[in-house]
C-alpha cells in the first residue's frame, strides 16, 4: 500500500497545507486593521488561563449540553496525536508508525485512539440528533455548515475504524488485538473475506481518511468552527480581571472617527472575538433583550462584525473605504442601530462566553461612533446629555436640590482628617424622591452604628456611569476630569456609595484617571457593622416574604452577591427567597447602560418579566439593592396590576428592624 499512497499523498498533502496556511494567514492578517490593544503581559496568569478555561473547559462543562462538547473536544485533542501519525506515517512510511513500538505500547495507544473515537462518534451523533429533533431556540441549530463540520467528522471516525478494522482482518485478528474496536469490527463483519479485497478496503478507507482529515482542515478557516483555530488562544487572550469599565478615547489625538464606525474602530482583540465565537448561543439564552424580543442577539453581533471583517477589512487595511457599512440595515455584515441601543450592559453574554468574548465593550464603540461621530442616537437622549452636561445630573435639577434629602437631618459635610467616609449619595438618592427615603435611610444606619461620614453636598457631581454607557465618551471625559479633581482637592480615600452605577464609576471607570479609591457599597459596609455588632436589631421586626434582586454593576461587575443576603439575613431572621435566575444567573432589571433614560417600545418590557420571575416566589417584599432597580421594579409591579407587593432597598429593611 505504501507504493500507492506515498508519492500521491504527499503531493495531495502539501497543496493542501499551502491552502490551509494561505487561508489562515488571510484570515489573521485582517486583525491588523484594528486598534492596538495590550495583551501579552503576564504569561504566566495568561498561560494558566487558557489551560482552565480552554483545555480543561470550565466554562463548557457545567452548562447545558456542556458535557458533550467536552467529549468532542478532548475527542479532538487525543485523536490529533493520531491523525499526526497518520499524516506523518503517510510522509514517511519507512520510518514512523504506531506498529514499530513494542507491542504493548502499541496496543495501549491503539486502544486509546479506539475507544476515543468511538465517543466522539457518539457524541457527534447526539449533537446531529440535538440539532435535528431538540434545537435550541438561540442557535440555528439546523444550519448547513454544522452539519458538513459534524459529517466531517463522523466521516473521519467511520474512516478510521475501516481502516483498523481491514487491518486487523488482514493480520489474522491480532489476539490481544491493538484495536479493540477495530478488532472487534474486524472479527465481526470481515470474516472470511479475501485477503485481495481487505487490500482493498484498507486502501480506500486510507483515502477516505486523508481526504476527509486535509477537507476538513482547509474548511475550519470559512466557517464558524474557525473557533477550533482561535478559541484556545483567545481564553490566552482574555481580559485578566473582570470586564467592568471600557477603554478610553484619545481625545488628544488627531482622529479621524471617533469609536466604531467600521471594523479599523475596535480593538484587534475584538476581532479575534469575531473569529474565535463558537456560535454556541450561551450569550442569547441569558441576554435580556434577546430573550423579550428585541432586536440584539449578541450571537449575531459577533457573527456580523466578523462578516465585515472579511467583507471589508482588507479594503480598510490597504486604505480604502468598507463596500458594506457595520451600522445601517439589519443584514448580514450591518448591525442595525435598534440592536445597538437595545443593550443594557448587563455583562451575562460575558459571563456565560465560554471563550470570553467581549461584547458590552463592542456595543458602547458602537454606540461612541453614533453619537460622537454621527450625532445619532434617540431623540429621548437629547434632552439626558444636555443636562448632563449643563447641570451634573439626568433631570437638569439645580445643585442646591441636592440636599433636600437631608433637611430634617443634621448632616456633616466631609472634612479631610476630619471625617473618615464621604457619602456619595448619587444623583438618584439626592433627587429622585423615592431614592431619598433609601438615603435617609442609609444615613440612620451609618449615624446609629457611630460610622464618621459627611458629604459633599451642593458640590456633588455626577459620576457620568450611564453618559459613558451609552456612547458620549466625550461628556463623560469632562466629567470624570472634574470629579477626580474635586475628589483628589477634597482629600477623600474612602467612599459609600448606595448605587451600585456609582460604586462601580468610581471604583473602576475612574482608576483609569489615576484616581485610586477605597469605595464600599453600602451593602458591603452594613454588612460588616452587623457582624461587628453596631448595629442591633429586633428579631422578627420585618415579617413576611422577602425575595432578593442581584444588581448587575454590582454583582456580575464587582462580585457583591453576598453582602445584600447577609444584610436582609439579619433583618428578617433568615435567608432571603432566590427567583429562578439569582447570584452570576441573575437577570437585568432593564435600567442598565443608560437604558433607564430612554423609551422600551418593542417586545416585552425587561422590567415585566423580572417581576413576573419575582412574583412566582409569591413574596411580601422584592428587596433591591440599587436604585434604577427600585424604579424598574416598582414599574414592574404597576404594570402587572398585582397589588401588596412592596419593593424596598435593604437599607430601609434593615432599618426597620433596628432597635
Amino acid at each position: 500500500m505504501v507504493s500507492q499512497t506515498l508519492i500521491p499523498f504527499t503531493a495531495v498533502f502539501f497543496i493542501a497545507a499551502f491552502i490551509f496556511l494561505g487561508s489562515c494567514d488571510r484570515r489573521f492578517a485582517l486583525l491588523q486593521v484594528g486598534r492596538p490593544d495590550e495583551r501579552f503581559d503576564n504569561v504566566r496568569l495568561r498561560l494558566w488561563n487558557m489551560i482552565e478555561y480552554a483545555i480543561l473547559q470550565r466554562r463548557v462543562a457545567g452548562r447545558r449540553f456542556g458535557l458533550n462538547h467536552v467529549a468532542l473536544f478532548w475527542g479532538f485533542l487525543v485523536l490529533l496525536i493520531a491523525n499526526a501519525e497518520f499524516v506523518l506515517s503517510g510522509l514517511f512510511p519507512a520510518y514512523i508508525s504506531l506498529s514499530s513500538l513494542p507491542f504493548g505500547a502499541y496496543r495501549v495507544l491503539g486502544s486509546i485512539f479506539d475507544v476515543v473515537s468511538l465517543v466522539v462518534l457518539a457524541a457527534v451523533l447526539l449533537a446531529v440528533s440535538r440539532r435535528l429533533f431538540f434545537p435550541p431556540a438561540y442557535i440555528d441549530a439546523r444550519s448547513r455548515d454544522a452539519f458538513v463540520i459534524l459529517g466531517l467528522v463522523a466521516l473521519l471516525m467511520v474512516a478510521y475504524f475501516g481502516l483498523h478494522a481491514a487491518e486487523m482482518a488482514l493480520a489474522g485478528y491480532l489476539r490481544p488485538a491493538p484495536y479493540l474496536v477495530a478488532g472487534w469490527a474486524a472479527r465481526t463483519f470481515l470474516g472470511g473475506t479475501a485477503a485481495s479485497t481487505l487490500q482493498s478496503f484498507m486502501l480506500y478507507y486510507w483515502w477516505v481518511h486523508a481526504i476527509t482529515l486535509l477537507a476538513f482542515l482547509n474548511y475550519l478557516p470559512y466557517s464558524k468552527h474557525l473557533h477550533v483555530l482561535t478559541a484556545v488562544p483567545n481564553c490566552y487572550f482574555k481580559a485578566l480581571e473582570t470586564v467592568n469599565t471600557q477603554p478610553r478615547e484619545d481625545f488628544t489625538a488627531e482622529a479621524v472617527s471617533y469609536g466604531a464606525g467600521d471594523v479599523s474602530g475596535f480593538p484587534w482583540k475584538g476581532l479575534f472575538d469575531s473569529l474565535s465565537c463558537t456560535e454556541c448561543g450561551r450569550c442569547a439564552d441569558v441576554c435580556p433583550a434577546t430573550s423579550t424580543g428585541k432586536p440584539l442577539n449578541p450571537r449575531l453581533l459577533l457573527h456580523d462584525i466578523k462578516v465585515s471583517l472579511l467583507r471589508n477589512g482588507a479594503r480598510l487595511r490597504d486604505g480604502h473605504q468598507a463596500v458594506q457599512a457595520l451600522i445601517g440595515e439589519d443584514v448580514e455584515g450591518t448591525i442595525s442601530p435598534e440592536a445597538i441601543w437595545a443593550c443594557t450592559t448587563c455583562g451575562h453574554c460575558m459571563e456565560v462566553c465560554p471563550v470570553f468574548i467581549e461584547h458590552v465593550p463592542r456595543v458602547v464603540e458602537l454606540r461612541r461612533h453614533l453619537v460622537q461621530q454621527e450625532a445619532d442616537f434617540p431623540p429621548e437622549l437629547r434632552l439626558f446629555f444636555e443636562n448632563m452636561e449643563g447641570r451634573s445630573n439626568p433631570w437638569g435639577m439645580a445643585p442646591a436640590e441636592r440636599t433636600k434629602w437631608a433637611q430634617d437631618r443634621a448632616v456633616k459635610p466631609f472634612v479631610a482628617g476630619e471625617t473618615e467616609y464621604l457619602f456619595y449619595v448619587g444623583c438618584a438618592g439626592s433627587f429622585d424622591a423615592r431614592a431619598r427615603r433609601v438615603t435617609q435611610a442609609t444615613a440612620q444606619l451609618l449615624d446609629r452604628a457611630g460610622v464618621s461620614w459627611g458629604v459633599l453636598g451642593r458640590d456633588e457631581l455626577c459620576c457620568g456611569d450611564s453618559v459613558r454607557r451609552l456612547g458620549n465618551e466625550y461628556v463623560f471625559e469632562q466629567m470624570a476630569r472634574a470629579n477626580v479633581k474635586l475628589l483628589e482637592d477634597r482629600g477623600v480615600t474612602k467612599v459609600i456609595t448606595q448605587c451600585p452605577h456609582c460604586f462601580s464609576t468610581l471604583l473602576n471607570d475612574y482608576q483609569q484617571y489615576g484616581l485610586e479609591l477605597n469605595v464600599r457599597h453600602h451593602s458591603e459596609l452594613i454588612a460588616d457593622l452587623i457582624a461587628s455588632g453596631k448595629l442591633e436589631l429586633e428579631a422578627g421586626a420585618v415579617p413576611g416574604r422577602v425575595v432578593c434582586h442581584d444588581s448587575c454593576y454590582l454583582g456580575r461587575y464587582n462580585d457583591v452577591y453576598e453582602a445584600p443576603r447577609q444584610v436582609l439575613a439579619a433583618a428578617t431572621g433568615s435567608a432571603p427567597l432566590e427567583m429562578a435566575r439569582h447570584h452570576q444567573n441573575s437577570f437585568c432589571c432593564g435600567a442598565g447602560g443608560g437604558r433607564m433614560w430612554m423609551e422600551e417600545n418593542l417586545g416585552t418590557r425587561i422590567d415585566k418579566a423580572r417581576v413576573e420571575e419575582a412574583l412566582k416566589t409569591n413574596p411580601d417584599t422584592v428587596a433591591v439593592s440599587c436604585p434604577y432597580c427600585m424604579t424598574m421594579m416598582e414599574d414592574g409591579l404597576k404594570d402587572s396590576g398585582v397589588e401588596g407587593v412592596r419593593v424596598k432597598d435593604i437599607s430601609e429593611i434593615l432599618a426597620a428592624a433596628l432597635k
